[in-house]
């Protein structure tokens, strides 16, 4: 039985016209250069407004929409510490936008090249495609299958339910968009879809909490710990200090569900600069800017857009718990609760596609669920686009340097539809997980580290050269991969598989996810720093401009003349903002 009514039907298909109207002109306009430029970066000639939306709109995508509005149904705003990243954007828009910019590249590992080496731009191209097939394709599949199971649950074609058949549906209907117009199609109808999401998302928190009775009846319902933000870095017992994280359990130090507040304070900042600074499905919508001055103001305008999904993501999971626990709504509360009362985890994850199924008007549902597909069509068309943009211009071209720009284009489309068949394989690992903003975040924590360590420490000190970089690289991702391959058997393993308790593999496993990943941080700093003071310096004459140390007057000059007092301000009302809600959320 479909949840969906004809009224409702007719607004998506309305949006999937606007969107294929949109990749249709896009494909029009590349058609007329057939140039690399033009495919991956749009011709380098997207405004501010339009990088900000399409940063936005790419992020916002499944793990939100699913992950997200599921662990604010389990765990109230504890999540809200990622969402509050926001001033990651910032660090991009006045630390690393000018590098980027100066340095005219299509990809990341492009610009590690610039500042280290050919070889060091393989490595991290090789590390980002593995990235995006373990977290962003396959996660954004998985997503779309949830949504289809929960909105048109009975569906089924040639042995396939409805979630494999949601999967695929919105794997193939992005592809073709994707694939037609490449990252000018992506950037545009991303922001329609910002502008969709945030609309569709905000009438789910609105009637959310009419039906509720309000938000004095979610504080009521969901009760004050859901609220506080703070729990997670004050352990229990501990008032109001940052004392280490103090549990009976043995080496309690090292094993903490809870999100103890070493592993927020000092890795998710690690993950956050990572993605938001250095990750290609991010700042390849900054390097299409005009120039350095739209680039800044679209990181900025990102960063303030990056607020909303405590509203309308987190606060709807909590309105779906709240009303399952009041009563108010028997079918949330069969599904997400269990004899005791208490929230079944596993269920969580359709938190936010029941809600909107429960309490949307006709029609209205409609333009929500066309926002859920544009998250989900969004996220994975940047991640379809960046992927293309790696495997194309890092390895094929590199390969094949004569190769004409029409053909190069023609690869970049064919390695689009590859990565997709790839990641339709990781999906029961996912499935097998805590939660899919857990997978999601644990994933990240063991991949993240060496990225971050070569960017920000490449920028920072001149004297860090090609070879300290490859090692932190090869040591950081091998030390990830090897956790990976640890978790990855208890995941799958439906007889509830463990290692022998107190073993190595025992210890690594249950290692709380951010600590492992502060090991790796410290090990690829030690790392890249000891290779780097052992062997020779790098020629500085090579890396102007690439560094502080090696900047340029004009350069300065240059960068000086990009902003003015009003992006300062938008800045600073970002960083408002931020404590604002650290504030508020205190339980």
């Amino acid at each position: 039985m479909t949840a969906l009514h004809l009224v409702d039907w007719i607004v998506i298909l309305g949006y999937f016209a606007i969107v294929f109207g949109f990749a249709w002109w896009a494909f029009l306009k590349e058609r007329q250069s057939q140039t690399t430029t033009e495919y991956f970066l749009a011709g380098r000639n997207l405004g501010w407004w339009i990088i900000g939306a399409a940063v936005f709109s790419s992020n916002i995508g499944s793990e939100h929409l699913v992950g997200l509005a599921g662990s604010g149904a389990t765990d109230g705003v504890a999540m809200a510490h990622f969402e509050l990243h926001a001033w990651c954007l910032l660090v991009l828009a006045w630390v690393m936008v000018p590098f980027y910019m100066r340095s005219k590249v299509f990809t990341m590992p492009e610009f590690l090249e610039r500042r280290f080496s050919p070889v060091n731009r393989t490595v991290l191209s090789l590390i980002s495609l593995v990235a995006y097939v373990l977290t962003k394709l396959a996660v954004g599949i998985f997503a779309g299958g949830m949504v289809f199971a929960v909105l048109i649950p009975d569906v089924s074609f040639m042995g396939l339910d409805s979630f494999w058949i949601g999967s695929i549906l919105v794997i193939v209907l992005t592809g073709v968009y994707t694939i037609m117009g490449g990252m000018r199609a992506v950037a545009y109808t991303s922001a329609i879809q910002t502008v969709i999401l945030v609309l569709g998302s905000g009438c789910v928190t609105y009637f959310g909490l009419k039906e509720l009775g309000g938000w004095g009846a979610l504080r009521e319902w969901a009760g004050s710990e859901m609220f506080n933000l703070w729990k997670p870095l004050v352990p229990e017992g501990v008032s109001a200090t940052w004392a280490p994280v103090k549990e009976p359990a043995r080496m309690a130090w090292y094993f903490n569900d809870n999100y103890p507040w070493i592993g927020m304070l000092f890795c998710a900042p690690i993950i956050g600069l990572w993605y938001w600074c250095t990750d290609q499905y991010i700042v390849q919508r900054v390097l299409g800017a005009q120039n350095e001055q739209d680039a800044r103001r679209g990181s900025i305008c990102s960063a303030a857009l990056k607020l909303l999904p405590v509203f309308i993501f987190i606060i709807p999971g909590m309105i779906a718990f709240a009303l399952a626990k009041s009563g108010q709504s028997p079918e949330l509360q069969q599904a997400f609760l269990d004899e005791q009362g208490l929230i079944i985890r596993d269920n969580a994850q359709q938190a936010f596609p029941m809600l909107v199924a429960k309490v949307l008007p006709i029609g209205i549902r409609g333009v929500v669920v066309a926002g859920l597909l544009a998250a989900l069509m969004s996220s994975l068309a940047g991640a379809f686009n960046a992927s293309a943009a790696l495997f194309t211009i890092d390895f094929y071209s590199k390969l094949r340097p004569q190769a004409p720009q029409k053909q190069v284009v023609w690869i970049g489309r064919v390695a689009t539809a590859a990565m997709v068949l790839i990641g339709l394989a990781w999906i029961p690992v996912i499935k097998g997980g805590k939660g899919l903003y857990d997978y999601l975040q644990t994933v990240q924590a063991y991949l993240a580290p060496p990225i971050f360590v070569v960017f920000f420490l490449g920028v920072f000190s001149k004297r860090l050269n090609a070879k300290g970089c490859l090692w932190a690289l090869i040591v950081g991702f091998v030390l990830g991969l090897f956790r990976l391959a640890v978790d990855t058997p208890v995941k799958l393993s439906k007889e509830g598989f463990a290692y022998p308790e107190g073993s190595f593999l025992w210890i690594v496993n249950n290692m709380y996810f951010q600590y492992y990943s502060l090991v790796i941080f410290l090990v690829c700093i030690g790392v890249m720093v000891a290779v780097s003071r052992l062997t020779a310096a790098p020629a500085y004459d090579r890396i102007n401009g690439l560094t502080y140390g090696t900047l340029t007057e004009e350069d300065r000059r240059a960068s000086r003349a990009s902003w003015n007092r009003w992006d300062v301000i938008a800045s600073c009302a970002v960083l408002a903002a931020i404590l604002a809600a650290y504030l508020y959320f205190r339980g």
